[in-house]
Formats: C-alpha cells, sequence, structure tokens
C-alpha cells in the first residue's frame, strides 16, 4: 500500500514540533496529530530551559565549556544509565541544537547567567526571559506553520500500524471515528507515563504517592505500544519531581529561591535535609517525610528570582508571605515562630561557615539571610518520567539486542533520557527539553535521510 505522509510525528510538544521543522526543512512531507486541543505537552510547563555545552552564546559570555564536562556533570548526579551513550550523542550535539533553535527556529533563547542549577558545573542553560516554557512552544508553533506543516489536534492514536514487524503509520481516532494514516516514517513524540498511575506503580513505585503536575496526555502510549512489539527500554525507573510546588496556586516555586540561600521547613518549622540536592532529588525527601512544607528566603533572593515572570505572578497572587522577623511570616502561616527563628539561625551560622550544617549542606549561595523574609508553603510533585523506548543516537526505536523496529522513532519522555537509571536524583535541569529537541530534529533528519530526502 501507498503513504499518505513520508513522516508521520505523534504528539505536539516540544519534540513533535522539533521533529515537524526539522523533518520539512529536510524535504520531506510531515504530518502532525495531538490528541489535546492544542499542542505544547510538557515543553509548555516547563521553563523552556535546554542546556548547551559549548555554545556561541557561552563564548561570547567568555564561559568555557564542552560536551565532555557536560557527560561529566550530567554523570556526577546519575552514577549510573542503562546507555551512556546518549548521554554522550545528546551532549555532543547540544550546542548546534540550541543554535538551530535560535537561527533556524527563531526560539528567543538567551544563555542564563544568574544561576545554573543542579547538575551543572558552568551557566549552560538557555531560555527565553520570561522563563515560560510556552514561550518556547509558541516560538516552535509559528515555525511549523510558516512551513506550512499541519497540525491536527484532536486526533489521538490509538495504535501503530505494524505489518511484519514494520511500523506504517498509525490508526487514528477523531470525534469517534477511526481511520489509518500511513506513512514511511512514524516519529513517537508522546511524552511519557507520568500521567498513568498504574504504569508510575509499576516503574516509578518511591513516587507513586506524589501529586502529578505534567501535562495531561503523558499517559504512556510509547511503553505500551512498544511493550506489543518487542521493543526495548532503559532507565524505566528515572523521573524528574519537583520539591517545591506553591500550595494552593499550581505553580513552581523559582528554585532559584532555594538554590541561592533559601531552605524547606516542615510543618514543625525545622530543616530535615540537604536542599542543595536539587528540586527533583529533594522531591523525593519531601514526599517520604510527609506533612506540610514551606520554602524560606529573603529579599536579595526575591530580587534575584523577580526576574522570573512566573514568580512575580506567585507574589502578586498571594502565593508569598512577607514579613520583617522570621516570627512574622511564621505566623501567617500557623507556624511556630521560635522554632522558625532558631532554625533560621543555626541555618545562618552553617552558611557564615561559623558551624557544619547538620545535614551536610556545602552551598549556600547568597546566604546568610536577613530580614525581611518571605514564606511559601510548598508541596512535592511529579513531573514527568525520564525512561522509554531505547534508542540509538538518531532517535531509532531499538529492539533487545539492538537491531532497529524499522521506520519506528522517538525522542523526549517516549524515549529514554539521560537522567540516570533509576529515581529523581539524577535529573539536570533541562535534561528533559534536551532530549525532547534534540531527539525530534536528530530522529527526523534520520528518517528524512532514510526516504531518499536531504536537507
Amino acid at each position: 500500500m501507498g503513504t499518505d505522509v513520508d513522516i508521520l510525528v505523534i504528539g505536539a510538544g516540544g519534540c513533535g514540533l522539533a521533529a515537524a521543522i526539522a523533518g520539512s526543512d529536510a524535504g520531506a512531507s510531515v504530518a502532525v496529530i495531538e490528541k489535546h486541543e492544542r499542542p505544547g505537552g510538557n515543553s509548555s510547563l516547563s521553563t523552556g530551559s535546554v542546556p548547551a555545552a559549548g555554545s556561541r552564546f557561552q563564548r561570547e559570555a567568555g564561559i568555557e565549556d564542552d560536551p565532555e564536562r557536560m557527560v561529566r556533570d550530567l554523570m556526577s548526579i546519575a552514577r549510573e544509565t542503562d546507555d551512556l551513550d546518549l548521554v554522550r550523542r545528546l551532549a555532543g550535539v547540544s550546542a548546534e541544537t540550541v543554535e538551530w533553535l535560535v537561527d533556524e527556529v527563531g526560539a528567543r533563547l538567551k544563555l542564563v547567567t544568574a544561576y545554573k542549577h543542579i547538575g551543572h558545573s558552568v551557566p549552560r542553560l538557555h531560555a527565553p526571559v520570561s522563563r515560560r516554557g510556552q514561550d518556547l512552544v509558541d516560538d516552535l508553533i509559528a515555525a511549523v506553520e510558516k512551513r506550512d506543516v499541519p497540525i491536527a489536534v484532536g486526533n489521538s492514536a490509538v495504535d501503530l500500524i505494524v505489518e511484519n514487524g514494520a511500523v506504517h503509520g498509525a490508526l487514528v481516532e477523531t470525534d469517534g471515528s477511526r481511520s489509518e494514516i500511513r506513512a514511511g516514517k512514524t516519529i513517537l513524540s508522546v511524552n511519557g507515563f507520568a500521567g498513568n498511575p498504574d504504569l508510575v506503580r509499576r516503574f516509578c513505585p518511591e513516587i507513586a504517592g506524589a501529586e502529578y503536575f505534567g501535562a495531561r496526555g503523558s499517559t504512556g502510549e510509547a511503553i505500551l505500544w512498544g511493550e506489543k512489539i518487542g521493543a526495548d527500554f532503559a532507565n524505566m525507573a528515572a523521573y524528574q519531581g519537583y520539591a517545591a510546588v506553591a500550595y494552593p496556586q499550581g505553580s513552581l516555586l523559582s528554585w532559584t529561591t532555594i538554590e541561592k540561600g533559601g531552605f524547606i521547613v516542615g510543618e514543625d518549622a525545622r530543616r530535615f535535609g540537604d536542599e542543595s540536592l536539587g528540586y527533583s532529588g529533594y522531591a523525593r525527601i519531601v514526599l517520604g517525610r510527609g506533612g506540610k512544607t514551606f520554602a524560606v528566603f529573603d529579599q536579595k533572593i526575591f530580587d534575584v528570582a523577580a526576574g522570573e515572570e512566573e514568580f512575580l505572578e506567585l507574589w502578586k497572587y498571594g502565593g508569598l508571605k512577607r514579613g520583617e522577623t522570621p516570627e512574622e511570616i511564621a505566623r501567617a502561616l500557623d507556624l511556630d515562630g521560635g522554632a522558625l527563628a532558631e532554625e533560621l539561625a543555626a541555618f545562618n551560622r552553617a552558611a557564615s561557615g561559623r558551624e557544619p550544617d547538620r545535614f551536610g549542606r556545602h552551598d549556600f549561595g547568597l546566604a546568610p539571610l536577613a530580614g525581611p523574609f518571605y514564606i511559601c508553603r510548598v508541596v512535592p510533585g511529579l513531573f514527568h518520567t525520564q525512561g522509554g523506548l531505547r534508542v540509538d543516537g538518531d532517535g531509532r526505536v531499538l529492539r533487545p539486542g539492538g537491531s532497529a523496529v524499522p521506520n519506528l522513532f522517538a525522542g523526549g519522555g517516549a524515549a529514554a533520557g539521560i537522567s540516570g537509571r533509576s529515581g529523581a536524583l539524577g535529573y539536570a535541569s533541562g535534561n528533559g527539553l534536551l532530549s525532547a529537541i534534540a531527539l525530534g530534529r536528530l530522529a527526523a533528519l534520520a528518517a528524512a535521510r532514510e526516504l531518499g530526502h536531504s536537507a
């Protein structure tokens, strides 16, 4: 049978949109289907931060970096991975990926120098000035539309079309009716399985009790389809958590508030761990402890975080409480003011080097803290999974033993990530978006080449 399109992209998040652009630019006909009514997925909920090692923007800022350093950084927190080659591959193409986003896509990314975030020894995050992933998604959508690539929203892929072990497109449901879209190559950009409680309990049981704060569409189709066709998987127990989702607002309290010297206490107004584990690693600590939690920081940290639009909105709509003393902010959220004052004093002694921190924290940013102070009630959340279909360096889906599933590619949350083998500690800021954008682009370029197209 013939094909309806050269490349079918399933899912219109960052990965799928990048794939659509790259495939079209390589001369292939591309169609994108998205089960929800608007594109974006988890990418639109992120900070839009894409790490790149050795980008021209780093060089312009006088920052020395290279892919080998990035690999060392990533593995220093991940420790173990099922696929070191993929880590090396994505670090190796990270700079060209960001430069492609800026030069070819028109993405409005800037090198972030105000902070590095966990997992990065130098500033290498490139993000919208707003720190809103939706801005990056908007730029990707504009580039897709400029190329006249159709994005069919409200169209769910029900299953893959598989004949003699090869994938030939997908069975799609629209308004209750089903039809086939036959394609030369199919790219799975359907994100992960964090929105599927059964799969989370199966593969990531330690975070199964956390509330899910990611996109609704992350329901694990790639995992279920992959199992049916005998695909291999990697890093299935890895995930990204977030330790400081503002409650009850549901928006992220910028981790800059903690990285720059803030701390987190429980309902007894006492710290309970080393916050420098990072927002993902510390989410497991917060979840395991249970009870209410609160983030505390001061005015100078507020001033740094105020460069982020979402943070300012959280302040504007009452998500933060301000006070001149620890007792005052404690009263605002019904905490023991004396206990919080004692905890602040101990934290400041550690930050100023007068005594070791009892939890082993060594990086205190701008601390010691001084009034006025801010406090925000926070809860831990699960944002997305970091395991998935095992792929090669161009996103081809692999079987156990290393052979490729003919015509099938995957990227982003549908594919295995670069955040280690298990848990949340291996997640470095931007890992998800790098995997999405880079693998989406690489998969589309490889698919186009195999179909006889070239950029």
